[in-house]
């Protein structure tokens, strides 16, 4: 059971995902960062990971023992002062893993075969003029994923039917039948297409940088379903406006809600405003654990995905 007034809810949440805080449990809403902070005695934050957690919040609760995130990510959390503190941070792994995986299968088909641009060609009566461009086929290519976590892993076995090489870069070697690449550089030039589902850390802060693309060549995809911060973006640009790589498919973005307009001057690109997780049933799953861990924190039993590292 969850005390009343003792989670403060920072931000607002989709409205599918706030009717199932509000059946569960009573937070106060913090949403405007200019105010200060509530003066109840919370003992917990739940808050989503696209939204940032100051930590001059935090500093004015004394009492906060867990800030409980909904989403993969906690980079937008203060961790180094949260760990000071001795607060412990929950996040929802695992039941977003099927959506992203969709889209991101979605997101290849939809850049390799131009299912975008086919569709305008047919709306727009381009298709009585001339025949559409031929584009790219999947069978047969290599397919790179940067990062072999829950997600890298879920991806790579969507992929298994599609007649591709698969093979992966990341801290270590895992026991997986795949090819495993110890440099980035070396899995670029491998590849035809480059996934990157890799969490967003100083180690990855924009990793995909001039000589990966360099690597990656002319005739390969880049797709990004992780965070904006693991790719130079001017570089990514760069590349794709000397046409240094065939294109790329992003579903995230450095400023987000307002990427870099220079994106949206080119043809060969596939835009879509990170949505990796937004489906009615995977948003449930996420605000569920979220507060399963909230349970599990006030009730004094082990949380069940507390980010430990």
């Amino acid at each position: 059971m969850i005390p009343v007034n003792s989670v403060l809810q920072v931000g607002h949440f989709p409205q599918v995902m706030q009717a199932v805080i509000d059946r569960r449990l009573k937070p106060t809403l913090y949403s405007d960062p200019q105010e200060a902070a509530p003066k109840e005695q919370f003992k917990a934050i739940l808050i989503r990971s696209n939204t940032k957690l100051a930590k001059t919040l935090v500093e004015q609760m004394p009492n906060i023992g867990l800030v409980a995130t909904c989403g993969v990510g906690y980079d937008n959390l203060p961790l180094d002062y949260l760990r000071e503190r001795g607060i412990l941070i929950t996040n929802t792994p695992g039941v977003l893993n099927d959506a992203v995986c969709e889209l991101a299968i979605g997101m290849l088909f939809g850049l390799l075969r131009h299912i975008v641009q086919a569709h305008i060609f047919v709306q727009n009566g381009a298709w009585s003029q001339a025949p559409f461009p031929i584009t790219t086929t999947l069978a047969g290519k290599t397919v790179g994923i940067v990062g072999m976590g829950r997600i890298g892993q879920d991806l790579a076995q969507r992929l298994e039917p599609f007649k591709v090489t698969i093979a992966y870069t990341g801290p270590s070697k895992k026991a997986l039948p795949y090819d495993f690449y110890p440099n980035l550089e070396a899995l670029a030039t491998a590849c035809d297409v480059l996934f990157l589902t890799c969490p967003a850390t100083q180690a990855t802060e924009k990793m995909i940088n001039a000589k990966v693309l360099e690597a990656l060549g002319p005739k390969s995809f880049l797709i990004n379903i992780a965070r904006g911060s693991v790719v130079d973006e001017e570089a990514l640009l760069s590349a794709l406006q000397q046409k240094k790589i065939a294109g790329a498919a992003l579903d995230v973005f450095e400023n987000e809600p307002t990427p870099k307009l220079a994106f949206l001057n080119l043809d060969n690109v596939l835009l879509t405003p990170h949505i990796g997780s937004a489906t009615v049933e995977t948003r449930q799953l996420m605000t569920h654990l979220a507060i399963d861990n909230l349970e599990a924190f006030f009730n004094r039993e082990p949380l069940l995905t507390e980010v430990k590292n």
